[in-house]
């Protein structure tokens, strides 16, 4: 009787263990990546094969992964398959969460609601071109160059290329004109040129973000014409080449050298295109855009309409070239183009590289642009695609950091510590790098994946054995008052 007593509190506690659970389950049904706890009994010692009552066997996290919702935070992210979110608690010690519903702190980090940093790999140091002792985009930096994000073959090394200049329309002028005949441009024809470039550096751009495995340096197209300066003798003379089916034309004027040279002027006008004339009357026409060929032909002198002197042209044809080496060289003739407009360039380049991650320092994550020496202007809009972060302003787009996740060989083992967190134990083992087999979707959370209908049904459970076992001890006791009043 009196082990009937025992027997009947042993199943009160465990009940009430269960309640304890369960309940918690049903309060955090709302909660962000909450994982329901599981608890098990387990009968306790025998005594001549009878039972000696029960207790918990194990309360046991339920770590299948929760569905996702979407939401219209950019911060927003929940991992789809194994994995956890790495935090940076107090005391710098590193714990493990499943909820996603990051911020942006004062400081400009990635944050918990509680202020706990989340980790990831940074962006390197930033690869700086420039033809100015500038190295960070300030507001002088108007006018939008190009902005890509490449990426190798494997999608663990990021880089962001943002390029942009001051105003060249502004700035360009025209050239002194004592350099008639040698490269002369007008401030029109060096808009022009820059305009030229610019547009042939963007499609370039966008073509190596897709292929950047081959490189194949580019070269000028040059093209020679020696003119016979002693036909042009009078005003009944002129001179003339035809250059992509325009005929470029200069009548006679003072003389022949001045006539050569206003005709390599009117060369020089042409969209990228430069000339210049020696001496001898040799024109030499030369390409300012890498790989570009121009159909030159049709180079003579005109006495009359009936006398017609045709001059042969020698052409070197450019090569096309291809990948990095044609990006770079088309860059140069950007910043040297850009140089002649009296216009500054800069092109900044980031680095995200989160090969052998093992290898690699976890840190912050830092969004804001002007601490990460990228712009003077700290704000962006923040885009997330699978863990990398970006920080998109005006045209330009840069990657400041990946999230990386970690999983464990025994999630069982991991030790809940409260605010949606776990931290490491023995049982558990160490963190192990998921990013290549679990995905980071955006936008969206994962929720908790305790069932409020299996909870209402378990607290139904665990109430009707709450009251049996209570039973069960006053039924105990009316043994035993029984048993008491025998000796009377």
């Amino acid at each position: 009787m009196i082990d009937a007593l025992y027997n009947g509190i042993s199943g009160l506690n465990v009940n009430q263990s269960a309640l304890d659970t369960q309940t918690n389950n049903i309060s955090n049904v709302n909660t962000v990546a909450y994982k329901a706890d599981n608890i098990s009994f387990a009968d306790m010692m025998y005594d001549n094969s009878i039972g000696k009552g029960s207790t918990i066997s194990t309360v046991n996290k339920d770590f299948t992964q929760g569905s996702l919702k979407a939401t219209n935070n950019s911060l927003d992210m929940a991992i789809n398959g194994r994995g956890y979110f790495i935090v940076k608690g107090d005391g710098n010690e590193l714990n493990y969460t499943r909820a996603g519903n990051f911020r942006m702190s004062s400081e400009g980090t990635l944050q918990m609601p509680n202020g706990y940093d989340v980790q990831g790999i940074a962006t390197s140091q930033n690869e700086i071109k420039s033809n100015s002792a500038d190295t960070i985009f300030t507001k002088e930096y108007s006018n939008f160059v190009g902005s890509k994000v490449i990426t190798d073959q494997s999608n663990e090394k990021i880089e962001t290329i943002n390029a942009k200049s001051t105003d060249y329309k502004a700035s360009a002028t025209d050239d002194d004109i004592a350099l008639s005949g040698n490269n002369y441009k007008t401030k029109e024809s060096k808009i022009s040129d820059v305009e030229k470039i610019l547009s042939t550096y963007r499609t370039e751009l966008s073509n190596y973000s897709l292929d950047n495995t081959n490189s194949v340096a580019p070269t000028f197209q040059e093209s020679t014409v020696s003119y016979n300066k002693d036909l042009l003798i009078n005003e009944y003379s002129s001179i003339s080449i035809n250059i992509n089916n325009v005929k470029i034309e200069q009548e006679f004027t003072n003389n022949a050298t001045d006539t050569l040279n206003l005709l390599s002027d009117k060369i020089s006008a042409v969209d990228g295109m430069t000339s210049s004339v020696d001496q001898n009357g040799v024109l030499t026409i030369k390409s300012l855009i890498p790989g570009e060929n121009a159909v030159i032909k049709d180079a003579k002198v005109t006495q009359s309409s009936e006398d017609v002197q045709l001059f042969t042209i020698n052409t070197t044809d450019a090569i096309v070239g291809s990948g990095k080496a044609r990006l770079d060289s088309l860059e140069n003739q950007v910043e040297n183009l850009l140089t002649e407009a009296d216009a500054k360039y800069l092109r900044i380049t980031n680095t995200i590289d989160s090969s052998n991650p093992e290898s690699k320092t976890l840190g912050d994550i830092q969004m804001d642009l002007s601490k990460l020496n990228l712009s003077d202007n700290p704000f962006g809009e923040i885009e997330v695609d699978n863990g990398v972060v970006y920080v998109k302003q005006n045209d330009s787009r840069f990657a400041v950091g990946k999230v990386m996740i970690s999983s464990f060989i025994s999630e069982e083992g991991l030790i809940p510590i409260g605010g949606n967190m776990y931290s490491k134990s023995a049982q558990s083992g160490e963190p192990i790098f998921v990013n290549d087999v679990s995905t980071i979707d955006n936008k969206m959370l994962e929720l908790s994946n305790a069932s409020l209908a299996d909870g209402l049904v378990d607290l139904m459970v665990y109430q009707r054995a709450f009251e049996a076992n209570s039973k069960s001890i006053t039924t105990s006791d009316e043994f035993l008052k029984t048993a008491i009043q025998l000796k009377k």
